[in-house]
């Protein structure tokens, strides 16, 4: 077989494995970068260009130092930092899409309590140390267990957990006020 036939096939086979790749972590991905901006379109391009930089650095995954879903996200985190870095703006949870898509079968009241609900733990998270928001924008929005986010924060897995518990509660008592 010749070299460029070997290449070619190869690519083939990168190309399936990265098509399945990206249909199954397109959504958490996403979900992780909305969490981090306020705007989806630029949470769908920050998103394309992870998927980018992924399949071009496909070649130096390995295995045995993190899992697919820890390496996308930590090239997902890495991305939302450099936006930020560029922009120099504050990072802050969004959650305003959320409040914007009402159930079919809600009331006008109910839509508009939601609305309110939503605005609020948005100010309460925005009130949360970066840290503790990074944490929760894992958690919650690219649904990782404490394990895969420490592998992306470079923290043990008992301290994610401290500070996700602490975070929820200081969410809570905010909420509460």
């Amino acid at each position: 077989m010749s070299t460029s036939a070997q290449t070619g096939k190869e690519s083939g086979a990168v190309a399936v494995v990265f098509a399945e790749l990206y249909e199954q972590y397109l959504p958490k991905v996403f979900r992780y970068i909305s969490y981090r901006v306020r705007d989806t379109a630029l949470a769908e391009d920050l998103t394309s260009s992870v998927f980018e930089k992924a399949l071009s650095k496909m070649s130096s995954y390995r295995t045995d130092k993190a899992s697919l879903a820890t390496w996308l996200l930590a090239i997902a985190r890495h991305q939302v930092i450099d936006h930020y870095r560029v922009s120099s703006k504050r990072q802050a949870v969004s959650l305003e899409e959320a409040a914007d898509t009402p159930s079919p079968r809600t009331s006008p009241e109910e839509a508009l309590i939601r609305k309110e609900e939503v605005q609020r733990l948005h100010v309460c998270l925005a009130e949360l140390s970066e840290r503790e928001q990074e944490i929760i924008s894992l958690k919650f929005g690219a649904e990782m267990t404490n394990r895969q986010i420490s592998g992306v924060l470079g923290l043990s897995e008992s301290n994610v957990g401290t500070i996700l518990y602490r975070a929820v509660g200081k969410l809570r008592d905010r909420f509460r006020e």
